[in-house]
């Protein structure tokens, strides 16, 4: 009885830490994405983090969209890299558009 009890709270401890050590996931900005046109081009912009406390780069619509010579913007992404609790983070925002 006790293997079975310290078996289910570990799990319910471990459970909710997944992709905590490492996670890369990509979402839309938009809910709406039924009806999406991608566009021929695609831009990113990132924003970079380490040990939470230093910061740097622009992560902004406007730069995705620079940086993929994209005029008009017609979706939204963002893609999230963490590793270790956020100890290196990755933000990138993607632009697709023509």
């Amino acid at each position: 009885m006790k293997k079975l009890f310290l078996m289910l709270f570990m799990s319910l401890f471990v459970l909710p830490l997944s992709g905590c050590v490492y996670s890369k996931v990509t979402m839309p900005y938009d809910i709406d994405v039924e009806q999406t046109e991608l566009g021929e081009k695609v831009g990113r912009a990132s924003i970079k983090s380490i040990l939470w406390s230093v910061a740097w780069g622009d992560g902004g619509v406007s730069a995705a969209a620079k940086n993929g010579d994209i005029k008009v913007v017609k979706h939204l992404d963002v893609e999230r890299y963490v590793i270790l609790f956020g100890l290196y983070t990755k933000v990138t925002t993607i632009a697709y558009g023509d």
